[in-house]
């Protein structure tokens, strides 16, 4: 199956050799590299299909080179530089610019590089890019925004303190050598910014400055993805790019491995914020990027991670220990690397940890003893080689994140692929890195809530409890010796590797999905695939089953339903995630929905073996018993959930018409036994409608022929649970119509009282789907939304989270405004937001006619961007038939529209819903008070209602009062295309 990679020639660029790109066979773009005068090595890409065009920068300074006292200085530096330049001094310009032309932004810090990247309609690429520029040229770093950007790395970094992911990782590299950088915290705070440096009498403006140096154009990749010939983008880039300084600064090399003897052989018990058991086994290895054509910790994790019969994770998930488990490398550095098993435990697997640590070394052993097997490792190249020639285009800002990360790694011309392809079988390779997974170098780590009064110490910068004992090679042994001894093997052959990948043959152009079968039990919409030209298929079962929903108990049922199908196939279908196969099965909120994606081939082997697992679906006891003690630990951790998350929650249960609270679900799911389980889920399955939807590389006879068997594995199978429905008992979800001139308004304490973080969405009700109001809405959305981050965050700094987008709730449309803050509490902040729709006003009423009309046009950019690939263009139109509008032309109608939209009606639309006191203005304030504002929330709730708001108090009662909007969606019967 191995096939050799297309090469593509590249065209002679400035000062560089013509390179001969390897790349996918069915990439059409064009690609050359260009290094300028002050050594900035770049990658353009000519794309002429493409309606976005995107950039990215990477450069070589990370956390890593934050000076001695300044940790966190990286992390602040990236924040600062999108704030203004020389050239464009105006306060956030870029980000602006970038926003109103359709277009989006952000940054990030790592270890070694900061990476900073953005993407927006091709027509503003050239300003765009200017400005993106600057931030390399002539930042200007103001005093008073160096204040204010300390805030929000504070503020970001006061989001991660109760975040279990943020807090075990810097508990690992807290045991470490305190003299890497390895040891150091990363982010920064108002502590480590602005309280430490003013002791020492530093000024962080200047050293800010000075850390600004290292950012010279030696130590930067940059890849520039346009519309325009490969001619006309070198010309951009030279011209703005040419002015960064090359002051040749080395790039940062760490010394050596973080981890000396004394970090090693080490368990370490730490206490989680959350519910739940995590054991994470670690080793450190030699980095596989030195080995990249040879993929040794390709092959290992292939084997370690596999979850097939005879692997770790089948033998410990059979035992009823573990939830999951993940294997492979990682790491955030050149200059070392981590080898981690990783997995959730059951409380049962918490009891057995020793047991699981000495299985995964006897399988280690085993991978010893049998020898390195050349056949898995050319099973692995092929499917390599096809993921590659067969990848999905996707969005032009991931492939240039994507790319600009290999620059600094590979030769040119293999830019394109990195380490996408291992080639070459070198079995000493692979045992040298198994060789480094041994007792003598191991780290484990242990999480669980029953630690709680046995830990000794705490990690200083997140306070995590934990504890280190030491666990030698012939503990580890005796482990070993008592670890079951259930038969641990390799695995089989992978029958899901496609064989056919040849294209199928369109007899007729179809532009939109169509309805091709109809029957009592199922509705089939088909739609071939008319625009990729790629030997994959989407295949979506959404099964209406209207016993799912009408009770907490249903609910949660259900959801264990769903839960345990996707449990009993994982052995099996896990070889066809492996091959490009992917399948997902998930709750609805009227019964739950098989999707399947990938190489048409083998799909139905797949789709074949998901019908007869649900088709005689029976409970297995001691999964039950697992997977409900998971689910109800997740329940309890919504506890812990960011107060915005939970602020969220409280918006959908107030409008949501079948929505049962969390409380209540916790309570069924706690009383629900096995028995009663069994009961349920024939009972659950004997009103079920079957609405199918088939894209891709498929005859329609093809896809008929799927339909009915899938029909006669459900239906009609001898003693099938499954039953017809009537189409009176279709159900849909609907939601609550607020009140015209009404602000009501919930208010409640934050779930978790030690988070110190309050929140506050302000949800504006405005119009169920309609063309003409959906694109005024939009309008709105898309010249509010950079304004309204930039006053709420940047200028009154109420806190790092804060967004005004558009959201959509089966089908009725709002506006929703987010904030989190530790500074103020939610009822100062729903005033603020209050403020700034009255302040807004102005803005909208001072539109100029150029303004109004260059928005108009990005938003009719943004609505005519192409489908990428055909999971893009399937979601759209399975979206339409989910929500039962079936506007299929919703683009074209709505830029229709768009084109002929005047501004004098968009700022009617404006007086009449969204402005603070118009008339067909609908709002909900939900305010989340945290532990910093309990003193206001006792205040709160004790006053009287202004005039025209309304108190919730009883969200039952409140919803019960309330009309319903109309639901969009008929019953099977009603759906037409007409």
């Amino acid at each position: 199956m191995a096939a050799a990679a297309a090469v593509a020639a590249a065209a002679p660029a400035a000062g560089t050799g013509n390179v001969e790109f390897i790349r996918a066979r069915s990439d059409k773009r064009e690609y050359r590299r260009v290094v300028l005068a002050n050594a900035l090595e770049i990658l353009l890409i000519s794309d002429p299909d493409t309606d976005k065009a995107a950039a990215c920068m990477e450069v070589e300074v990370g956390s890593f080179s934050d000076p001695e006292g300044l940790e966190g200085l990286a992390h602040f530096l990236e924040h600062m530089l999108f704030y203004a330049s020389e050239k464009y001094p105006g306060e956030h310009e870029y980000t602006k610019y970038i926003t109103e032309h359709g277009g989006s932004y952000n940054a990030y810090t790592s270890s070694e590089t900061t990476n900073f990247f953005f993407d927006v309609n091709v027509d503003n690429f050239e300003e765009a890019l200017d400005r993106f520029a600057q931030f390399f040229i002539k930042p200007l770093m103001s005093q008073d925004a160096v204040l204010r950007e300390i805030k929000a790395v504070d503020s970001e970094h006061k989001k991660n303190l109760l975040s279990d992911g943020w807090r075990m990782y810097q508990l690992q590299k807290h045991l470490a050598s305190k003299d890497h950088p390895y040891h150091k915290f990363s982010t920064g705070s108002w502590e480590t910014l602005e309280t430490k440096p003013k002791v020492r009498g530093l000024d962080i403006r200047l050293e800010l400055l000075k850390f600004y140096e290292n950012y010279s154009a030696n130590l930067m990749h940059l890849v520039v993805y346009g519309k325009e010939s490969l001619d006309c983008i070198q010309g951009l880039v030279e011209r703005m790019f040419s002015d960064i300084k090359n002051t040749d600064q080395r790039s940062f090399k760490c010394p050596s491995h973080p981890l000396s003897e004394e970090h090693l052989q080490l368990l370490v018990k730490a206490l989680p914020i959350e519910e739940g058991d995590y054991l994470r086994i670690i080793w450190p290895i030699i980095p596989s990027i030195q080995f990249y054509k040879e993929g040794p910790c390709r092959y290992l994790s292939h084997l370690i991670g596999h979850e097939g019969e005879g692997s770790i994770f089948h033998i410990i998930k059979e035992l009823g220990w573990a939830m999951n488990l993940m294997a492979g490398e990682s790491t955030d550095s050149n200059e070392y690397s981590f080898f981690s098993v990783s997995m959730r435990l059951t409380d049962a697997g918490h009891e057995h940890m020793e047991d699981i640590v000495g299985l995964i070394f006897k399988y280690l052993h085993l991978l010893k003893e049998d020898g390195v097997h050349e056949w898995i490792f050319n099973e692995l190249v092929a499917i390599n080689e096809m993921e590659f020639h067969y990848q999905d285009k996707v969005h032009p800002i991931n492939y240039v994140m994507h790319t600009v990360s290999t620059m600094r790694l590979f030769p040119p011309e293999e830019w394109l692929v990195g380490a996408a392809l291992p080639s070459k079988y070198a079995p000493q390779r692979i045992n040298m890195i198994l060789d480094q997974l041994s007792p003598e170098t191991v780290r484990i780590f242990w999480e669980s809530k029953k630690f709680e009064g046995s830990t000794s110490s705490a990690e200083p910068w997140y306070n995590t409890p934990y504890s280190v004992e030491n666990v030698t090679p012939s503990v580890i042994q005796q482990w070993i010796k008592k670890a079951p001894t259930e038969k641990l093997h390799l695995p089989k052959s992978n029958i899901f590797i496609p064989k056919d990948l040849s294209l199928k043959e369109v007899h007729e152009k179809v532009i939109f999905p169509t309805v091709l079968r109809k029957s009592p039990l199922s509705q089939l919409w088909y739609k071939p695939d008319m625009l990729f030209s790629t030997p994959k298929v989407h295949i979506i079962i959404d099964f209406h089953c209207p016993l799912s929903s009408h009770s907490p108990e249903a609910v949660v049922a259900t959801e264990l339903f769903v839960e345990l199908l996707v449990d009993y196939l994982n052995a099996y279908a896990y070889d066809a995630q492996i091959a490009g196969l992917f399948y997902s099965i998930y709750l609805t909120s009227a019964g739950f929905q098989v999707s399947l994606g990938g190489y048409n081939d083998k799909m139905r082997v797949l789709l074949n073996a998901i019908l007869v697992q649900i088709a005689n679906f029976e409970v297995k006891p001691n999964r039950f018993s697992a997977l409900k003690e998971t689910s109800v630990k997740d329940y309890q951790n919504f506890n812990f959930r960011q107060p915005y998350s939970q602020a969220s929650y409280y918006v959908s249960l107030i409008l949501e018409d079948k929505r049962w609270p969390v409380a209540e679900k916790l309570e069924a799911l706690s009383k629900l036994e096995s028995d009663s389980f069994a009961k349920f889920v024939p009972h659950l399955l004997s009103k079920t409608f079957l609405e199918c939807y088939v894209q891709g590389n498929i005859e329609p006879s093809e896809a008929k022929s799927v339909v009915e068997e899938i029909e006669n594995t459900i239906f009609n199978a001898p003693n099938s649970l499954f039953k017809s429905m009537s189409p009176s008992e279709y159900l849909t979800k609907r939601i609550v119509m607020l009140e015209n001139e009404l602000k009501c308004y919930y208010q409640t304490e934050g779930l978790n009282q030690k988070n110190e973080n309050s929140s506050v969405i302000q949800y504006i009700q405005v119009h169920q789907d309609d063309a003409i109001l959906n694109i005024k809405l939009e309008l709105f959305s898309l010249i509010a939304s950079q304004p309204a981050f930039n006053q709420l965050r940047t200028v009154e700094q109420l806190g790092y989270i804060t967004s005004l987008s558009m959201r959509f709730d089966y089908g009725v449309l709002a506006l929703q405004v987010v904030i989190q803050s530790t500074v103020k509490d939610p009822s100062y902040l729903d005033g603020r937001v209050d403020e700034f729709f009255k302040m807004f006003e102005s803005k909208i009423y001072e539109l100029s006619d150029k303004d109004f009309k260059r928005n108009v046009k990005s938003l009719i950019d943004s609505k005519l961007e192409k489908f990428k690939n055909l999971w893009e263009e399937s979601h759209f139109y399975w979206g339409e038939i989910e929500a039962g509008t079936l506007k299929f032309d919703r683009v074209e109608s709505e830029v229709a529209l768009l084109r002929e939209l005047k501004k004098e009606e968009f700022i009617e639309y404006f007086d009449q819903y969204i402005k603070v006191d118009a008339p067909q203005r609908r709002t909900l304030s939900v305010q989340v008070f945290g532990g910093n504002h309990s003193a206001e929330f006792k205040k709160a709730i004790a006053e009287a209602d202004p005039p025209k708001m309304y108190r919730v108090t009883d969200i039952f009662g409140f919803k019960r009062s309330r009309p319903l909007y109309s639901s969009l969606k008929g019953g099977p019967g009603r759906i037409t295309m007409d």
